[in-house]
């Protein structure tokens, strides 16, 4: 068994209303993210690839250009921008071209936090 990864980043700009927040307020803010994309097989007996890491840049590049510099809140797919809604909406996005996509973990640069989404059938 192989997991192969690849990271795109983008950066984005969002409202979030929080539980916890310094002011009441749902001011617009921004963060640059990381996203890896982990693809999970056996390589295939005629060409010895998990997946053809062209065909995966091309999804990684579709999921990138829905998300790099949005306004999150206005995409109308994601709800909340929350990491959890983030690594949802890229596992939509990319398992119909990686039918053996095991995992997507979004980091925010500015901490060290990250959220993995590992799909179900119920997405």
């Amino acid at each position: 068994m192989y997991e192969l990864s690849k990271e795109f980043r983008f950066d984005a700009a969002h409202t979030l209303q929080r539980q916890v927040d310094v002011e009441p307020s749902r001011r617009i803010h921004g963060h640059s993210y990381r996203a890896e994309v982990v693809v999970r097989g056996r390589p295939d007996p005629e060409s010895g690839m998990v997946i053809d890491l062209g065909l995966l840049d091309q999804a990684l590049e579709e999921a990138r250009d829905g998300l790099d510099h949005r306004f999150l809140d206005e995409i109308n797919d994601l709800g909340p921008a929350t990491m959890e809604n983030l690594s949802s909406w890229i596992w939509r996005k990319v398992a119909p071209i990686c039918p053996n996509l095991w995992r997507v973990t979004v980091r925010r640069d500015s901490d060290t936090g990250a959220c993995s989404f590992y799909g179900t059938d119920s997405q």
